[in-house]
């Protein structure tokens, strides 16, 4: 299994970048599927999900709602993460999850599979 996360860099406070994850090897149309984060000194903690199931349902972490979007592709084995409104509070290092048949809160020690990460830094 291989997930491998694109798209980080470096934006100004304001600006947007897009994520995405490349996943093989897997069945990825039953794994619930996120994004974790992890800034320096601070622990992994959950950004946005996206549920498994035909409903796509979305989950976002409370800091994130109404400037990121998640989204899948899953005929092209393919998660995103659309990042408006960007802070410099928001750099950390992305990586993505996948979580088999997952349901309800996401925990890091639930996690499957680990993509190797994206740096994403928010200049003030």
């Amino acid at each position: 299994v291989q997930l491998q996360a694109f798209g980080g860099g470096l934006v100004q406070d304001g600006g947007s970048l897009e994520l995405s994850c490349a996943a093989s090897g897997l069945s990825f149309g039953i794994y619930r599927m996120g994004w974790f984060r992890q800034a320096p000194g601070k622990e992994r903690e959950f950004v946005a999900g996206i549920s498994w199931t035909g409903r796509g349902y979305k989950d976002y972490a409370d800091s994130v709602k109404g400037r990121f979007t998640v989204s899948r592709d899953n005929a092209g084995n393919t998660l995103y993460l659309q990042m408006n409104s960007l802070k410099p509070e928001d750099t950390a290092v992305y990586y993505c999850a996948a979580d088999k048949l997952g349901r309800g809160v996401w925990y890091p020690r639930g996690v499957d599979y680990w993509g190797k990460g994206t740096l994403v830094t928010v200049s003030s």
